[in-house]
Formats: structure tokens, sequence, C-alpha cells
């Protein structure tokens, strides 16, 4: 792809406010200069242009690239070729042709290392990326990562991950499970939560701590199954808790005043709000609603 070429100023339609288009390859710097000089300039997304206001914006355009072209190496994209031909890069997802075109499958590690390189740009009609040979090195410095990345977004090694997944969600499952059972919950011993009253936690949602143990834990693979656990687990203890009851959650005042989310996730607990109180409050009228059914029909099936 030659350079000049990829320089177009184009004017407006006859229904468009006075201006003109411009298109040119991307280029964060190019980008950059580009603004510094047209700051009224707008992104067309639907013609993938720079829209350019006023009845000089022609004139204007043609300036501006004729200085940017003055200023480009003429025999970049020679040189390019010949480093490329030196030592080149051979992968089912890269085409040679007058550019260097670019096909993997979608991955934002890709869309975001192509944007990096200066002047390449995506061609929506062949859907593919184009990086003249003038950013071959760049190409080259970042293809480990680019390839990587599309490896992994392959149809087939994307269904791979998903299957694995569901081999380990039931496990995962089976031990939150029984962990649930036990009915404990990591906390700092520098700040515990308060016993008897409803708090909320990561994990469980809103509960009440009954009791907190004073030696540390002991056990790294439990323990990391809370989200909020960060480093060394010895420095957490349990914190052993049960279901509030709908009274309690009743006469629990709800706080004013939220925590931040990062002051939360570090303790793993904090007061309930009463969007959270609201929420456990319909969970247990859901729950006694349920054994009020089993019950009934429990009786019904004996016949009292």
């Amino acid at each position: 792809m030659e350079i000049v070429s990829a320089f177009q100023v184009l004017s407006s339609g006859d229904d468009e406010k006075p201006g003109a288009y411009a298109v040119f390859p991307y280029d964060r710097d190019l980008v950059r200069r580009f603004r510094d000089s047209f700051p009224r300039a707008r992104w067309r997304v639907g013609e993938e242009r720079w829209f350019v206001p006023g009845t000089t914006a022609v004139q204007r355009l043609n300036a501006w690239m004729a200085q940017e072209l003055e200023t480009l190496d003429r025999h970049a994209d020679a040189k390019g070729r010949d480093a490329f031909v030196f030592e080149p890069l051979e992968s089912r997802y890269l085409t040679v042709a007058d550019d260097l075109q670019v096909r993997t499958p979608y991955s934002r590690t890709i869309v975001e290392a192509l944007r990096s390189i200066p002047w390449a740009h995506w061609d929506s009609e062949e859907r593919i990326w184009r990086v003249p040979f003038r950013s071959y090195e760049e190409l080259k410095s970042r293809w480990t990562e680019i390839e990587g990345a599309a490896r992994r977004n392959e149809p087939e090694a994307r269904r791979k991950r998903r299957e694995e997944q569901k081999a380990q969600a039931p496990e995962e499952a089976s031990r939150i499970q029984a962990e649930r059972r036990r009915s404990r919950y990591p906390v700092t011993g520098g700040d515990p939560p308060p016993l008897g009253f409803p708090v909320s936690t990561i994990r469980w949602g809103v509960v009440v701590f009954e009791a907190v143990d004073l030696d540390p834990i002991d056990e790294p693979s439990a323990a990391a199954l809370y989200a909020h656990v960060q480093g060394d687990p010895s420095r957490y203890v349990w914190a052993h808790w049960r279901m509030p009851t709908l009274q309690e959650i009743y006469r629990t005042k709800p706080v004013q005043a939220e925590e931040v989310p990062e002051a939360r996730f570090a303790r793993g607990w904090w007061w309930a709000s009463r969007d959270e109180l609201r929420e456990r409050a319909r969970k247990l009228r859901e729950v006694e609603r349920a054994q009020r059914s089993r019950e009934l029909t429990r009786k019904a099936s004996v016949g009292l």
C-alpha cells in the first residue's frame, strides 16, 4: 500500500453543511496531530472518516496532508519489505501482498495490539487488518502476542475451554455447597464483624455472625473460595454465621452511607443496605412459603 494514496480529501455532498472528509490510516500520533490542527473535526462512524467543517476545509486539509507527507520517509516501505525478506514472519494469520494483511478471529487483545502499530488500519470491506511494510518491525515485535491471542480465540480452542469449564463447574459447585454447610466465613482478625446483627457478605449475602475463632486459618484451599481473601490466608480467622430471621431483618436499620466498594471488598463484610435487607427478607419469605407447602402436602398424604 502506498502511503501517499492512503491520504484522501473528499468534498462533502450538497446536502451536507460546508466541509470536507479526511481519510488516512490510523496512527495515534497522526490522529493527535490531526486533532490539534482541526479541533472541530468529528469522526463519522458510518462513513469511517473524519469530517472537517468549514468552507475552506478542502484547502486546509490539502495543505496539512502535504506537510505530513513531506515528513514521511519515502523509502520506509522499501526498507520494511527488505526487513521482511531478511527475517520473514510465517503464519496462517498473515498474508503478504502489497502490504501485510492480518486476518484472525476476533480478540480485544489483537485489536489493541494492532491499533498500537503506526499506520495499521482495519479494512471493513475485506475484513482484515492492513499493515504497511514501513510498520513491519512494530508488527514483528507484537506478533507473538497477536498470534497467541488468535489461537486462543479459534472456535475449536474456545469450545474446548467451554467444555473444561463445564467439567470443572460441578466440582466447584460441590466445594461451595460443602463450605456453605459449614457456615463459616473468613474475616481479618483485626476487623471482625459484629455478632448478633444482620450484615452483608460477599459470598453468602446477609447473614448473622455468632462467633469468631481466635486461631488463624490453616486451610488455604478453603480460603481460596472467598474472593476477598488476599495474600496470606493466615491473616484471616473463621467467623461462624447463620441465616437471620425475618424479625431480625425487619428490626435492622439499613445503613445510610454505603462504603466504597474497595473498602467492602478488603474487609469482606459491611453493614447491609435497604435493598440488601429487602432481598434477604424476600428470600426468607419464599423459604417459609415452601416449607408450609411441603408441610401441607405431607399432612394431606397421611390423611391428617
